[in-house]
């Protein structure tokens, strides 16, 4: 059990951690940009949701940190194509194909960086279909984009006062050290995989939620607080309730990045449906939070509570429609 001393403290590591800080990063493009969710395509999403006929056409990029491309290579280009199908999926999408760019000090540095994408590409079932390619550089880069398609969205923007926030993460993997990736698809059936990443658009298209986030490299804490601050609600999180592999310490794990690991937010009397979901195919999920009217993410552990961020105080992302914080209105 977590004293209250002990609850502060985590809040103030995870509001200091190098994930969260990177999303902080964030605000500051979009300001330059004139970016928001405002925009005729809402920007501070999973994905760039652009309307097409009877549905949306999905569009997003993943860049790489250097240093987990020089240590990791071939898992580096295997995540180009996971991570990016995956905000495919947390939209309510299926994806279509990808495009890669790559640079290196030579063909041999790009070589275990483009049998890990083509291998997750193969395994997903999303076939590259070009991209950029320099092998005259003085270290390796790596980046890749994706195309997919939605006839129902799951957003970041629709999280709603009232609605409970559910987690669904495959618990059956490992840390893949020394950075905080949790690995569970590499040696996984690719039959299974796909049908994993069904759960998502099946779950837009009946209508069961209508907001969704893929947990990224701020974690489960840091992704919340996105989710939060683009529907411009506020979250509190029970760590106690959120699914945890065996052994692993809870401070880093809030701050995991996993092979699958998705936030919703739905009404209450959906959330068994969406639940049952995920666990019939073997993946952990439970409800750990509420939404409710508000301006700050925080974390819960029985009656303590402390608080994560404050966007009355600072901008996280800096997407929440409109200018500075305001209470979302619902219908």
């Amino acid at each position: 059990m977590l004293t209250n001393a002990a609850l502060a403290g985590l809040a103030e590591t995870l509001r200091k951690s190098r994930g969260i800080a990177a999303k902080a990063d964030i605000a500051a493009v979009a300001a330059a940009l004139d970016l928001s969710g405002s925009d005729a395509i809402a920007v501070g999403d999973d994905c760039a949701a652009i309307p097409e006929g009877d549905g949306y056409t999905l569009f997003a990029i993943e860049g790489f940190m250097n240093e987990f491309v020089a240590a990791d290579p071939w898992f580096a280009g295997w995540c180009g194509a996971m991570v990016n199908i995956s905000d495919v999926a947390a939209m309510g999408g299926r994806p279509t194909a990808i495009v890669n760019a790559i640079w290196s000090n030579g063909a041999d540095k790009a070589a275990p960086i483009l049998e890990g994408l083509k291998a997750a590409a193969r395994t997903f079932g999303v076939p590259v279909i070009g991209g950029h390619t320099n092998v005259r550089s003085s270290q390796s880069q790596f980046a890749v984009a994706i195309l997919g398609r939605a006839s129902r969205l799951l957003t970041s923007f629709d999280a709603r006062p009232g609605d409970k926030l559910i987690a669904a993460i495959d618990l059956r993997g490992r840390y893949r050290d020394p950075f905080a990736n949790w690995e569970a698809a590499t040696d996984a059936p690719a039959e299974r995989l796909r049908g994993d990443l069904e759960i998502l658009p099946s779950i837009a298209e009946a209508g069961l939620a209508l907001a969704a986030k893929d947990i990224s490299q701020g974690g489960i804490v840091g992704t919340a607080a996105m989710l939060a601050e683009c529907s411009q609600v506020a979250i509190t999180l029970d760590v106690e309730a959120v699914p945890i592999p065996a052994g692993a310490p809870l401070e880093r794990w809030l701050l995991t990045f996993p092979s699958f690991g998705y936030l919703l937010s739905a009404k209450p009397d959906d959330v068994d449906e969406i639940l049952s979901r995920f666990q019939r195919r073997g993946i952990a999920a439970a409800a750990i939070g509420d939404v409710s009217a508000g301006t700050s993410v925080d974390i819960s552990a029985g009656s303590r509570r402390a608080t994560v961020w404050d966007f009355a105080a600072q901008p996280l992302i800096g997407c929440a429609p409109g200018q500075g914080y305001r209470q979302r209105s619902v219908a």
